[in-house]
């Protein structure tokens, strides 16, 4: 693949000069409108000043020919404009940069001077889960600091029409003229699928020449979205714009390309109706028949062969052109023993049709993506690929890319996402994902606790269970030592405050797929109850897990948690002798639809027995739910105060 990039022309060099002299003598206007924008936007660290794009679709005997222009210009409002030095733009197989002219506009003495960036350099981004053949043009905007402008014009070669880009309307910056126009022959049907801009002024028109439509949207004086950690996907919350090519007339025939997801699905078959037609190696036969000659129904055995790849198939997302969108051969799979998620996914679906059972390809978007294939019927719309498999009814979703799922539960991000099951040429069918829930994923800690001196001590049994535990194996198998696992467990299981030392542990299935993860672990509180006179004041609240959950009240964005879970906690405290209860707390139960809670001691005997209950039920909240729970944890956290008191008899 040819890739050409160049920088300003020499012969546009007089004309530059030129400009020098209107650049330099426009020095005052360019200051002041430096410290007009530092007063209207004092907290941003800059603005886009014009953002505009240029899309035009056109047909050469049949065969589209797509390009588009962009071109940016940014002021920075304070010295953290060095951070924004570096800068890239991508390409792969799909898109070819064509042309990219870059400066920085810094102030040298008392005039703005022209850098322009003189140093281009390609390299291969590999961070991508479906189709990695993504490489990028790295540059440095010399001389960034404050009050300095910055200038990007490029061109895009688009090469296929199911890749259009989306036109985004927001940022997490203030932008003041926003500028999308795309012009298309006539003979080509667009259609447009808006997301997040409802409340947004956009001025769209539509105007004709001879031969082209032209469709124009306009925003001026959008203001900076807030980054917050935690929050959904910037797609799911910046205003964007997808434009999709539905279908296209050529001699007399109306040719459909994005229509809907049947278009879609029919590209996505012929990529991958080839598969795996080589002749199967006689090493990967003999383990599948090793795996499950001993298994009593079909399911034991589909289990067998999936724990089987998560555990042997290392994942590498390497990927180049169409190979992004074709899985490899299974034999090639199974040799390397490392491959992406299509590769995983071919594998799998080998070594079933080996056994005798069938499984079906499916293609999903993460929950990064947050479109429906029905919004959006092109490779927008999702971002892995995943085997389905059906059971007596029950679906089943097997990525092999989460090293540690159990059969039934799907890795956390594609829970709630639609699958575009292959059924055969002509027949798919579309699946949604499940959302598990909370009493699945469970972090339980029963305690027996006594006091010695003013020092806690005790013993406690932890069992983790779904998405809790397969993200606990994932930290866990990063510790290379004991002492490394012995720290980690005392940042995940501390109690009562950073005094917590674990004294000694036992692990009980460790990295089993089906079983709980339990851990029997003896630990140590120093300092902890407080003695006065002949009371002894302390508060068993040593896990205060809804403070996790609570939000900051100007907050601005939804939340997203990763899975929906609970937790529960049981302390056992043995009265010390000589003592009784003077004063025991009262109970707590607070509960809404998204999230319910409960504190409640019990004196039995010479013990008081403490449970705390939490549970959680929406992964995402928006603002004004943020508000309700925050109202309920607060209740809670008045709980978490409350201490008990114990009087020498």
């Amino acid at each position: 693949m040819t890739v050409s990039y160049h920088l300003r022309p020499f012969r546009e060099f007089l004309v530059v000069l030129c400009a020098f002299f209107f650049v330099f003598s426009s020095y005052s206007q360019i200051t002041s409108e430096y410290k007009r924008y530092k007063e209207l936007y004092p907290n941003s660290h800059s603005i886009r000043l014009s953002q505009e794009s240029t899309l035009t679709i056109g047909l050469d005997d049949g065969k589209f020919k797509i390009t588009q222009d962009f071109s940016e210009e940014d002021i920075y409002l304070d010295d953290g404009a060095k951070n924004n030095a570096k800068q890239s733009l991508s390409f792969s197989t799909f898109y070819d940069l064509e042309s990219i002219e870059a400066s920085s506009y810094a102030i040298e003495g008392d005039q703005y001077q022209e850098f322009s960036v003189s140093d281009f350099k390609e390299k291969d981004d590999l961070d991508n889960a479906f189709y990695d053949d993504l490489k990028s043009i790295n540059f440095i905007f010399p001389r960034l600091g404050t009050g300095t402008k910055t200038k990007l014009k490029y061109e895009q070669t688009i090469k296929n029409p199911r890749f259009l880009n989306a036109h985004y309307f927001g940022n997490f910056y203030p932008i003041k003229n926003n500028k999308f126009t795309i012009i298309a022959d006539k003979d080509i049907n667009l259609r447009f699928k808006e997301f997040n801009t409802d409340s947004i002024p956009i001025k769209f028109s539509k105007s004709q020449t001879r031969k082209s439509n032209i469709y124009t949207w306009e925003l001026k004086d959008m203001d900076e979205f807030k980054y917050e950690s935690r929050s959904p996907t910037y797609k799911s919350i910046l205003p964007h714009i997808i434009p999709i090519i539905s279908s296209y007339k050529y001699n007399g025939e109306t040719i459909d390309v994005g229509n809907d997801v049947s278009n879609l699905y029919s590209w996505y078959y012929s990529l991958t109706k080839n598969i795996n037609k080589e002749k199967t190696s006689d090493e990967l036969i003999q383990i599948v028949n090793d795996l499950t000659k001993n298994k009593k129904n079909e399911l034991e055995k589909v289990k067998a062969i999936y724990y089987w790849v998560q555990e042997n198939i290392k994942y590498i997302a390497f990927e180049y052109a169409l190979g992004g969108f074709v899985p490899r051969e299974a034999n090639e799979v199974f040799n390397k023993k490392y491959g992406d998620c299509k590769d995983n996914t071919s594998l799998l679906f080998k070594m079933l049709e080996i056994a005798g059972i069938k499984g079906n390809l499916a293609w999903i978007g993460t929950r990064s993506i947050p479109y429906s294939y029905s919004d959006v019927p092109t490779p927008s719309v999702d971002n892995h690929m995943i085997l389905y498999y059906e059971n007596q009814g029950k679906s089943y979703y097997l990525d092999a890319t989460g090293r540690y799922n159990p059969l039934e539960v799907p890795t956390s991000f594609i829970q709630g996402k639609e699958a575009l099951v292959s059924i055969g040429r002509d027949s798919f069918m579309l699946k949604k994902v499940p959302v598990i829930e909370s009493q699945k994923s469970v972090y339980k800690d029963f305690a027996t606790i006594k006091l010695k001196g003013s020092d806690l001590t005790g013993t406690s049994k932890a069992e983790l269970t779904g998405y809790t535990k397969i993200n606990f194996f994932y930290d866990l198998e990063k510790q290379d030592s004991k002492d490394k696992i012995r720290d980690y467990y005392k940042w995940f299981f501390e109690k009562g405050n950073n005094s917590f030392l674990i004294t000694e542990f036992v692990e009980t299935n460790r990295f089993d797929y089906d079983k709980d993860f339990i851990v029997d672990y003896g630990f140590n509180v120093s300092n902890y109850a407080k003695k006065i006179g002949d009371e002894i004041y302390i508060n068993l609240n040593l896990n205060k897990g809804m403070a996790l959950l609570k939000t900051d009240d100007d907050r601005e964005m939804p939340l997203e948690h990763k899975y929906l879970d609970s937790f529960d906690f049981q302390n056992t405290f043995f009265i010390p002798e000589g003592y009784k209860v003077d004063y025991l707390p009262e109970n707590i139960d607070i509960s809404n639809e998204y999230i319910s809670s409960s504190i409640r001691y019990e004196l039995v005997d010479n013990q008081i027995i403490y449970k705390h209950h939490i549970d959680h039920n929406s992964l995402i909240l928006d603002t004004n739910t943020q508000k309700k729970v925050n109202d309920l944890i607060k209740k809670i956290e008045q709980g978490y105060k409350e201490v008990v008191v114990l009087k020498k008899i």
